[in-house]
């Protein structure tokens, strides 16, 4: 999961060395990814009216939902 989060990320960025993702388990068992960027990249990742992030928030749950799992993707 983690791995798709950083590859849909690093192709959308002019940056792609700079892409990292670190994640925390909550209690209710959903992971939230934190994706993290070059501050000149934040909107190339958020798109406009944020339906990039949209969308990526959207493949992550639907991959999630394959293994029995719950996503959360936040941008920093």
């Amino acid at each position: 999961m983690e791995q798709l989060l950083v590859s849909m990320a690093q192709g959308l960025v002019e940056n792609p060395d700079a892409v990292s993702v670190t994640t925390e388990t909550q209690e209710d068992g959903a992971v939230v990814y934190h994706l993290h960027v070059a501050e000149n990249d934040v909107g190339r990742v958020i798109g406009k009216q944020g339906k990039i992030a949209k969308a990526i928030r959207t493949v992550m749950r639907a991959a999630a939902t394959r293994q029995n799992a719950k996503a959360i993707v936040e941008i920093d």
